[in-house]
């Protein structure tokens, strides 16, 4: 039998940051051409693994083996050098270049005095795309790009490089159940070529379906590598976490009491239009569809952060027409945005100046912050919602991405809140942390507030809500009462994909299930 020389042998990574020891003696191989998935809870230590390969972080021990060459990689552009490309799920782009610029970022084709050859350059860019079996508009701008053709731009921009490993760091968590396949279609394109995909995911189900071998961190940890074909979902989650965990949706009794939101006709000029629904107190009322359905939009103009909106909204009876999110913080209603790094924290900033960001007045006196209140505050909300941070002084940026997500809930917690508004509460979250956050949630509705969680993932919405209202091209297509928790993806997705029929005639009410 002959041995195949692994694309990458990591050997012994060990990595440590003030405080934490986020990889130690970490071990494992990624064959050449395979797709190997890398999973754990956050803070496991799959982010500084990735920085290390990427060339943004430098191990304290350890070997990296690619090709069964020794390699010590020493910054980022050394790593692509080296053939290894990492896709962030935070993606780079130049917004204001074109698709074809950003894909050659810094390596522009030069005509003979010098200037950009824009024509040679669209044909790389071209001849790239098509290798990879998609088609994008070259000259269009980045920022007018879907996410999902935004990904693609940045995989390509990787490829150029020729790269030997791609990494993808939650590559689905943007992208709809369509997207997702199309990616897959091209990484199997990808690995036929020999290149060897690592692929950071949170989504167990997905892993099992398109991966071929699995590696489990746990507290910086290496627990286990194994084909995907000896693996299960249940194994994985019990290594990720180091417990069974029984119930993925903790279950709730339904005590739904007054109205407490109505919303009638609501519309945003090119994001929704004439969206009517009504929650009441103690219910979870979920808003699902594809990407691009509007469905956030509709919350975040709840809120009063969208301009230029029409429609009646109530809030306990009496009208209440948000200008911004004062007004809708005034009236006891509460976001947490669906982008938490961008909209949702101050990342420089401590957990404790984040927590109490909605309630200065609990932490202050004649305007003046009382330090001493706002650590002990953000001491009590650390233990309720068991956010782990050293301490109240660390920075928001320290945390991982679940932590980060419990601090944007915790900033709500200790003020009156008739209805909170969640925008995809558990993307880039793990599976422990997730059921962390769905007992929150839980806990909400038991306290009788109205609760409206706006997710893509209809696993989720099923779960968890007892209604899902299912929104496509902007309008409300119907609402589906889960009381029983018995409405199947298949009956939200006949609703999610936008037809003319439809979109002519949407459904404001409750359709038969």
């Amino acid at each position: 039998m002959v041995h195949t020389v692994p694309k990458v042998h990591l050997t012994g990574i060990s990595k440590r940051y003030p405080g934490v020891q986020a990889l130690e003696e970490v071990g494992f191989e990624i064959a050449t051409g395979q797709v190997h998935a890398l999973v754990g809870e956050n803070g496991a230590g799959k982010s500084t693994l990735v920085k290390i390969l990427a060339g943004v972080a430098r191990p304290d021990a350890g070997k990296i083996l690619l090709d069964g060459r020794m390699i010590e990689i020493l910054g980022a552009r050394h790593s692509a050098s080296l053939g290894i490309a990492v896709v962030h799920q935070e993606f780079s782009l130049a917004d204001d270049l074109s698709v074809a610029e950003n894909v050659f970022l810094g390596r522009w084709s030069r005509g003979r005095w010098g200037t950009v050859d824009f024509r040679t350059l669209h044909r790389r860019a071209e001849s790239l795309f098509q290798s990879l079996g998609a088609q994008l508009p070259l000259g269009i701008a980045a920022r007018d790009l879907s996410v999902a053709q935004q990904q693609m731009v940045e995989i390509a921009r990787a490829l150029s490089m020729e790269a030997r490993l791609l990494v993808l760091d939650e590559p689905s968590a943007v992208l709809s159940p369509t997207e997702v396949t199309a990616l897959f279609r091209i990484i199997r394109r990808l690995t036929a070529q020999s290149v060897s995909v690592l692929y950071v995911s949170h989504r167990l189900d997905e892993i099992l379906e398109q991966c071929n071998q699995v590696t489990v961190l746990r507290d910086g940890r290496h627990v286990s590598t194994r084909e995907v074909a000896e693996a299960s979902r249940e194994q994985l989650i019990r290594e990720m976490v180091g417990r069974p965990i029984n119930e993925e949706f903790p279950a709730r009794k339904s005590r739904r009491g007054e109205t407490l939101l109505r919303v009638e006709g609501l519309t945003a000029p090119r994001r929704f239009r004439d969206v009517s629904f009504e929650v009441r107190s103690g219910e979870v009322f979920a808003l699902t569809g594809l990407v691009g359905s509007g469905r956030s939009s509709v919350g975040t103009a709840v809120f009063g952060a969208v301009p230029h909106v029409k429609g009646e909204l109530f809030v306990g009876g009496t009208r209440s027409t948000f200008r911004s999110p004062r007004q809708a913080k005034r009236a006891e209603v509460a976001l947490v945005p669906e982008d938490r790094r961008r909209q949702g924290l101050l990342l420089e900033r401590s957990v404790g100046e984040n927590i109490s960001l909605a309630d200065y007045g609990a932490v202050s006196r004649f305007g003046i912050l009382r330090v001493g209140r706002e650590r002990n505050l953000a001491q009590r909300r650390i233990r309720e919602l068991q956010i782990k941070a050293i301490n109240p002084a660390v920075a928001t940026a320290t945390l991982s991405g679940g932590n980060q997500q419990k601090v944007t809930i915790a900033r709500w917690l200790g003020k009156p809140c008739r209805i909170m508004i969640l925008d995809e509460p558990t993307r880039g979250v793990d599976v422990g942390a997730r059921t962390e956050i769905y007992s929150i949630i839980n806990k909400l509705a038991s306290r009788g507030t109205a609760v409206i969680l706006i997710t893509s993932e209809l696993s989720e919405a099923i779960g968890m809500a007892d209604r899902i209202g299912v929104m496509a091209g902007g309008r409300l297509m119907g609402i589906l009462d889960n009381g029983n928790r018995s409405i199947t993806q298949k009956l939200i997705l006949e609703l999610a994909v936008p037809t003319s029929a439809r979109l002519e005639s949407p459904s404001q009410g409750e359709p038969a299930a």
